[in-house]
């Protein structure tokens, strides 16, 4: 039995990879053939999961966390330095910040900065392209604080287009989205996640919809402008970012079509499934794509808040829970044996 095994992260506990590795030991331990395949949506880890697909180099650099604290955050190049791919969670994350940080006052504190900080740090180290993962961030602040790092550091919308920022024919700064949210409900969505209250999602809302009517085109009423509190859209409307699927775009170059249609079944997972899962997220991309291939798709998860109603309507055989590396072993034995 050859068995496709693509995860996500499980966030916060393993990386793509390591999930991948687990599920593939034990498939491997019961006879079976894994085809290992870590995946991404644009959400936290996609940088690594890129680098592990096609190699790349590692740089660090130092930018500020959400609260404006300093620290050291890495990007990787690919393509021979003249692409680099950066995790929006990498000086932006949620995970930067203590679960007991996570209140009101944080939630609305919290600045993209240091991400716009980082995009200078990988057009200073030579890249020509930008490959944004807007997954996992701590903030809602429309991407102000990316865009003022970024133009502090005299970057502008006219230094992309019409400063030779870029390689021909690509956008020069692309956003790899995790979710189709529009910019005016990032707050809605999203912020009570990250420390938000009724009263401060309202107050968020309002500051965004400020904010778009200051930027220089207005990101509200298109899909993928909320990604990480907005800062998708602020990005688009400041310097014209593509606004991309981060799980299409990550499964394109991982090859996944043709090594699905090589494959007997597919396994992919997450650290929490749920309804958001299916919409524009990699266990969505990987579901729907097994349905026309006419391929068994597995999901092995932290935590199933989905149900098996709604998994079957998705064409997902079966949901499996199982959070630590030995259980993900386990898994992957049950998954390859005969039935």
């Amino acid at each position: 039995m050859r068995v496709l095994v693509c995860p996500d992260s499980f966030k916060g506990t393993l990386s793509a990879v390591e999930v991948a590795t687990a599920l593939g030991a034990g498939i491997e331990e019961a006879g079976g053939v894994a085809d290992l395949c870590p995946a991404a949506d644009g959400g936290e880890g996609t940088a690594e999961t890129v680098r592990a697909a096609i190699g790349g180099e590692v740089r660090t650099a130092a930018v500020h966390d959400p609260l404006g604290r300093p620290i050291e955050a890495s990007f990787v190049l690919v393509e021979d330095g003249a692409t680099a791919v950066i995790d929006t969670a990498a000086a932006s994350g949620l995970p930067l910040i203590a679960p007991a940080e996570r209140d009101v006052e944080t939630a609305e504190a919290a600045s993209t900065c240091g991400t716009g900080e980082l995009i200078a740090a990988a057009i200073d180290a030579g890249a020509r392209r930008v490959l944004l993962a807007a997954g996992g961030s701590a903030t809602t602040d429309g991407g102000v604080g990316a865009i003022e790092a970024l133009r502090e550091r005299g970057i502008s919308a006219a230094t992309i287009t019409d400063g030779g920022w870029g390689c021909a024919g690509d956008a020069a700064l692309v956003v790899l989205c995790d979710v189709t949210t529009r910019f005016e409900d990032a707050a809605a969505v999203f912020g009570p996640q990250k420390g938000a209250d009724g009263a401060a999602v309202k107050r968020l809302t309002e500051r965004l919809g400020r904010i778009a009517e200051e930027l220089p085109r207005d990101p509200r009423g298109m899909p993928m402008t909320g990604c990480a509190g907005g800062l998708s859209g602020g990005l688009w409307a400041a310097f014209g970012a593509e606004l991309r699927p981060g799980a299409e775009f990550v499964l394109d170059l991982l090859g996944f079509g043709d090594r699905l249609r090589a494959a007997d079944l597919a396994v992919t997972g997450e650290g929490r499934i749920d309804s958001q899962s299916l919409e524009g997220k990699i266990v969505g991309q990987i579901a729907a794509a097994c349905v026309a291939a006419g391929r068994p798709l597995h999901v092995v998860v932290g935590q199933d808040g989905l149900g098996r109603e709604a998994a079957a309507s998705a064409g997902i055989a079966s949901v499996a829970e199982a959070g630590t590396v030995e259980a993900l072993r386990a898994a992957g034995r049950r998954l390859a044996t005969p039935r």
